[in-house]
């Protein structure tokens, strides 16, 4: 049982980490979607963006 209290905080990091990482992620094709001088890249950011971002359609 004294495992978990370290397992649990190392997936706590994990997934911190991992949530600092897609937000960099999502920041860079966001700015890249906007200040891009070519219209090609501009599109294909703004749809890299989509896919990032989907969502579920609600029912």
């Amino acid at each position: 049982m004294s495992a978990l209290p370290a397992l649990l905080s190392d997936a706590t990091a994990l997934a911190g980490a991992t949530g600092f990482v897609y937000t960099f992620t999502l920041l860079s094709v966001a700015l890249v979607s906007v200040a891009s001088r070519s219209p090609a890249r501009r599109r294909d950011a703004r749809e890299t963006l989509a896919i990032l971002v989907w969502r579920r359609p609600k029912p």
